[in-house]
């Protein structure tokens, strides 16, 4: 979801103006909160048949590719799934970058890829199983898109991870299939792309060798879900507890996520407050586990009060639990205690981010800590997770 600040930002700006210009009525027409919703069963049969797609098109140890592009590439949607799927060792699993250098990811952290498209292509001209698209900083760049066609050419199963799916639409690969993608964009990838056929209250969709999934937080429960078609349920239960999530499916409740009166009006007074913006310290240390340092790093810099910067004594940075290089925003050794975030330790992920969303609630009130959490179209009291 590489640009949901940006128009995030754009949709505070013009509900601001519309409001100076007479237009509260707008804001007033929106519902204050959205009333927590249940979300629906899935038929066994449903879950067996995604089970099912989603097999290994071609090896039987899978090869993942996960792409981005250089200047702007969603943080969660390309580290988690990497992070989860390289630690269940049932798939090799490879970073990508569009071009040569590192990958700057929105709205923080900054990684080293592990080969570029090109180099992936050398090495494996057949292709790979799986290729995982993360939302990007714009759905039209030309050298993402001839690839990701390349791919799905050369028999992949695609996974337009979150806002990604727009770029898997971009690439003509979701026209007459069931799809779905983060609430905030929902719309747009409707009007560019009638044929598109959406389906309400999944967080994953799988169509003909192309899946997309809902929000940031769908890209657990889609690893999760690609880790039990590999290998079996048993493996993504224990993967599922190293996460700290009891369970995963494909349930989810589209109704609970939507622009409200309250989004708006806290992205508002969080964005006219920008003398009081924050820079928060998040020390990178090695082997740290990239799923949570991912989560936290994007909740913090969501909240249009604050931002997640990264320092390390060295330009190098450190390497992560499974092997990707992350790279620091600044070179440092320590950080104003005020303003550090604190070390993650042996945090499971899923509890990583709730403690982040808490300290948020903390610091800058509950409206912010919920204004967080459905950005990254999560369910903070989860009964559905």
């Amino acid at each position: 979801m590489a640009r949901t600040l940006r128009i995030v930002l754009w949709s505070v700006f013009g509900a601001a103006a519309l409001f100076l210009l007479g237009g509260a009525a707008w804001l007033l027409s929106l519902p204050q909160d959205v009333a927590a919703i249940a979300a629906p069963p899935v038929p066994q049969e449903e879950t067996r048949a995604t089970l099912e797609a989603l097999k290994p098109p071609k090896r039987q140890r899978p090869l993942v590719a996960i792409i981005g592009i250089n200047d702007a590439t969603e943080t969660t949607d390309y580290l988690m799934p990497y992070g989860i799927l390289r630690r269940a060792g049932v798939a090799d699993v490879m970073a990508l970058a569009t071009g040569p250098g590192p990958v700057t990811l929105y709205p923080a952290l900054k990684v080293a890829p592990q080969a570029t498209t090109a180099e992936f292509d050398t090495a494996h001209p057949e292709g790979a199983d799986y290729v995982i698209v993360p939302a990007m900083s714009r759905d039209d760049d030309p050298a993402a898109l001839r690839w990701i066609r390349d791919q799905a050419a050369k028999g992949a199963i695609i996974i337009g991870v979150c806002a990604g799916a727009k770029v898997v639409a971009a690439a003509g690969l979701l026209d007459g299939r069931r799809a779905t993608t983060h609430w905030h964009y929902l719309d747009e990838l409707r009007e560019k792309h009638p044929a598109i056929r959406y389906v309400a209250d999944r967080r994953l969709v799988v169509d003909r060798g192309v899946a997309t999934t809902t929000g940031i937080s769908a890209s657990m429960p889609m690893s999760l879900t690609l880790i039990e078609a590999i290998a079996g349920r048993e493996r993504a239960e224990e993967v599922a507890r190293d996460l700290g999530l009891a369970d995963w499916d494909l349930r989810h409740a589209s109704e609970a996520f939507k622009f409200t009166r309250s989004f708006a009006t806290t992205a508002i007074g969080n964005t006219a407050a920008f003398w009081n913006r924050e820079q928060l310290g998040l020390e990178l240390a090695p082997n740290a586990n990239e799923v949570a340092l991912a989560l936290v790093a994007d909740a913090w810099s969501r909240t249009y009060r604050s931002r997640a910067v990264t320092f390390a004594a060295s330009a190098d940075g450190e390497t992560s639990l499974v092997g990707i290089r992350i790279l620091p925003d600044q070179i440092a050794t320590d950080w104003t205690q005020a303003r550090a975030l604190p070390a993650m330790g042996g945090l499971k992920p899923a509890d990583a981010l709730d403690r982040a969303l808490s300290a948020i609630e903390s610091r800058y009130g509950s409206r912010t800590a919920d204004f967080v959490a459905l950005q990254l179209e999560y369910p903070r009291q989860d009964n559905d997770r």
